[in-house]
């Protein structure tokens, strides 16, 4: 509904006569190709990276954003050991229950328990965003067309708006988000994080970081197709020089 508004109100905008610097603002930017790893045909994921992505996410993102199509476990899978995704989960309260008198109960989260959901449900988050309905995060990278590189762009992309550009009220320039308003607040600032391998916590680092992760909090397990893929390609190859040796040799006796 709210980039429909935009939209609308861009295009209402260019009939009354806006000037050219404001329809130049309003023309759609496509997203910086930020060369991600796990982009190409053979591409794996930077563990490393991922890793960073996560505390990224667990100290930035997590506190508007659900992940809940994660377990804890699922951690496990980017390097980190039983114990250390132990610790993690133990950090969060979930809520359970019925107990044996009927009441629900808080307990600390362990490995088997998704990722913890910041609301209780969508009303309390828009309720805590202006109304604004903070996406799960789950699969945003799959979400979008291009999404790893809109994700980092989205990230990266925020500055002050053009001369001429009439902003709505509580809304934030993006350079790549559609319409380029948007009603989430810059979400990354320099040095917001400390990372334990002292990578630099610029807001590209960052970004980048976190896309990875979340690229692979989509796709998991998009490693595990691609090499199933080169065995299935080589097979076929092996398949078809046998066959053409079969052939050349049948071809050659009925001669």
């Amino acid at each position: 509904m709210l980039r429909t508004s935009l939209k609308a109100l861009a295009i209402v905008g260019g009939l009354l006569g806006a000037s050219p610097g404001a329809q130049a603002a309003g023309e759609s930017v496509a997203p910086p190709n930020a060369g991600f790893s796990f982009n190409s045909t053979f591409g794996t994921f930077d563990r490393a990276s991922a890793q960073r992505g996560f505390q990224v996410y667990q100290q930035v993102c997590a506190s508007c954003h659900a992940a809940h199509l994660l377990s804890y476990r699922n951690l496990q899978a980017l390097g980190l050991t039983e114990a250390q995704v132990a610790a993690i989960a133990s950090q969060v309260q979930i809520q359970d229950g019925p107990n044996d008198e009927g009441q629900m109960f808080e307990r600390p989260g362990r490995p088997s328990d998704r990722f913890r959901s910041p609301f209780p449900n969508q009303q309390a988050a828009r309720a805590a965003n202006n109304g604004a309905y903070p996406p799960d995060l789950s699969v945003i990278v799959k979400a979008r067309p291009d999404g790893a590189n809109y994700l980092y762009g989205l990230l990266t992309g925020y500055e002050d708006p053009p001369a001429g550009f009439a902003m709505g009220e509580g809304m934030n320039y993006n350079r790549y988000f559609p319409g380029h308003q948007i009603a989430m607040a810059r979400p990354l600032n320099p040095d917001q994080v400390e990372f334990a391998d002292n990578t630099p916590a610029t807001v590209e680092n960052m970004a980048r970081d976190v896309t990875t992760f979340l690229a692979w909090a989509a796709e998991p397990e998009l490693e595990e197709r691609r090499a199933m893929g080169i065995k299935i390609i080589g097979f076929l190859v092996i398949l078809a020089g046998l066959a053409y040796a079969v052939k050349r040799k049948v071809w050659a006796n009925a001669h």
